[in-house]
């Protein structure tokens, strides 16, 4: 059974959906996981509420935000970890208060962690119009924008930031350190295609457990830093302290109450009319429930 899986940008967060396609689990499975790099989470979101694609991985705002516009997408699963993202500035800025009047380069200027970063500003007396957010696209277009001068300031997903902290840029803060508690992102689908598909979806989710077994393998440390080389813009040492990170951690996992949070940022943001809904109304945990490990 092929899917078609979308993806806004790449990098470590997606290492277990590369060792799933690469080490044979999807196949073993039998699900065939075409994966597309959209660089756009609005493009994204349209193209899998249109069935351009069966699956999306994407913060959960994005979700939240499709659903209280009438959208049947739902979120079924956590394939990765929340990211300790970090924002990376210019050198010589010091604080979140040097931030008022530059140019800060986003992913959705209302969406994602643009979310959280206004939250943080507002925290600092600094307003949306003292600071507009910049849409650039993905982590290579903000890389991009950040190092060649045209942004003043981004989010970057590891290992990049650290690239940019040995070149002399600053870290400022970071999505773990402002926001603890915050989830990450989640896989959706269409209600729709998931109720005509729920073998396929349920050979997805399971083949993506196993991915973290897999790779919490010792045995499997070589084959498993060999495959982020050759499908990451990484290098060895970089994917050697990533496995060491990700093998000792627990699978992630969606629940309500981390999605509670985002219901509570969007709802706040968005203004959008009361009363405010449960999370139990973006997400569906049987797909989970129902695949255990065999």
């Amino acid at each position: 059974m092929d899917l078609r899986l979308a993806v806004i940008s790449d990098g470590f967060p997606l290492w277990p959906l590369h060792i799933a396609k690469s080490s044979g689990l999807f196949a073993a499975e039998g699900v065939n996981v075409a994966i597309t790099v959209t660089g756009s989470s609005a493009k994204q979101m349209e193209l899998l509420d249109q069935g351009e694609f069966d699956i999306g991985i994407q913060l959960p705002d994005h979700v939240v935000r499709a659903v209280s516009h009438g959208s049947d997408i739902f979120a079924f699963m956590a394939p990765v970890h929340a990211a300790d993202i970090s924002l990376i500035a210019k050198p010589g800025m010091h604080s979140l208060a040097d931030l008022s009047g530059r140019t800060i380069a986003v992913d959705g200027a209302k969406s994602g962690y643009a979310l959280l970063l206004r939250r943080m500003l507002r925290a600092q007396g600094i307003s949306d119009a003292d600071c507009p957010l910049t849409e650039f696209g993905g982590t290579k277009e903000r890389l991009d924008a950040l190092t060649d001068g045209r942004a003043d300031a981004a989010f970057i997903n590891p290992p990049f930031d650290k690239k940019l902290l040995a070149k002399g840029f600053v870290r400022l803060t970071s999505t773990l350190e402002a926001f603890p508690d915050y989830p990450g992102p989640v896989a959706a689908a269409r209600r729709d295609w998931a109720a005509s598909h729920e073998e396929p979806l349920l050979r997805f989710v399971r083949a993506y457990r196993k991915a973290f077994a897999w790779i919490a393998d010792q045995g499997n440390r070589d084959a498993a830093i060999k495959i982020a080389c050759d499908r990451l813009p990484v290098d060895q040492e970089m994917a050697a302290a990533a496995w060491l990170d990700l093998s000792s951690r627990p699978a992630p996992v969606l629940c309500a109450a981390g999605l509670q949070q985002v219901v509570d940022v969007v709802w706040d943001s968005d203004g959008l009319p009361l009363p405010k809904p449960n999370a139990d109304k973006f997400i569906d945990l049987r797909y989970l429930e129902n695949a255990p490990l065999r």
